[in-house]
């Protein structure tokens, strides 16, 4: 069942935000997109950062990752976007199934 991850990135602005999910959906490259406010900390340029995110975790199959990165960072208005594919290890057959009819 590894054909499947989920692939998590974020963003600060909503409106860059919906165009990035509006792009993966409508080329199919994921299933389903999901979205939940986060603070972030992190160290970035010699600072301590702290900030008010989304995240957004797609639902996907492992082969399309670069293609989905590819849209992510077209459409990003980070410097250094968070984009890490986290492998889907098990999973219910039906939900697999949907992701491989959803996806191309």
């Amino acid at each position: 069942m590894t054909n499947y991850c989920v692939i998590v990135t974020t963003f600060s602005d909503d409106e860059n935000g919906q165009t990035i999910i509006n792009a993966l959906l409508e080329q199919r490259l994921a299933a389903c997109i999901q979205v939940m406010p986060i603070k972030s900390y992190y160290h970035w340029k010699q600072k301590i950062n702290c900030d008010q995110e989304q995240q957004i975790i797609i639902k996907t199959k492992m082969n399309l990752f670069e293609q989905v990165q590819a849209v992510i960072v077209k459409h990003h208005l980070y410097e250094t976007p968070e984009i890490i594919q986290l492998p889907i290890i098990k999973g219910s057959v039906d939900y697999l199934s949907w992701i491989d009819q959803t996806c191309v």
